[in-house]
């Protein structure tokens, strides 16, 4: 019975999303966020729907820099010092905590070998050259960070976080490009 019941829950939520994804897509295809969600999309794991988001959610991507970025996600080691002492924690969390879930989401697709395929060709179409460039140098390097994170033995979900990071910032880079 609980089994039914679990999956008759999985069921509506899969129907539920699957009535959204289409009306996102539609306020996202005609929006004044349209030209920044189709640049952020050349990058790696940030389709439609994440890119729409982290437009909506940053707002104002102007008042950053590209180190200024994750620590506005929280996406930058907490810190205890005391005099010449310093030692770097977790994360710190603060900050736009659904921008931040994106972006640790969207960092698990730079692990693979990069190699683009037909719907990251499809996604550089709608954007403008400059844009298509930018994003396949930062998925070229995501990727290489995940190959030394890995040589190095880190821990995936550490390394993640970094990639979330450095991802936070070629977003920025995408945004503010005009």
């Amino acid at each position: 019975m609980t089994f039914d019941s679990d999956y008759d829950a999985v069921l509506a939520v899969t129907a539920r999303r699957a009535r959204l994804d289409p009306a996102i897509a539609e306020l996202a295809a005609d929006s004044e966020f349209t030209p920044l969600a189709h640049r952020l999309g050349c990058l790696r794991g940030v389709a439609t729907l994440t890119a729409f988001a982290l437009a909506v959610e940053i707002g104002d991507w102007q008042r950053f820099t590209g180190n200024s970025i994750g620590s506005f996600v929280g996406l930058v080691p907490s810190e205890h010092s005391s005099g010449a002492s310093r030692v770097q924690g977790p994360i710190t969390k603060t900050g736009n905590t659904h921008a931040r879930r994106l972006l640790i989401e969207a960092a698990w697709h730079h692990q693979p070998r990069y190699a683009p395929g037909k719907t990251m060709r499809d996604r550089w179409e709608l954007a403008p050259p400059a844009a298509r460039a930018r994003g396949d140098a930062g998925n070229r390097r995501l990727h290489e960070r995940w190959v030394t994170f890995n040589l190095h033995k880190k821990r995936a979900v550490i390394a993640n976080v970094a990639i979330a990071r450095e991802l936070a910032g070629w977003c920025w880079s995408l945004a503010v490009m005009d």
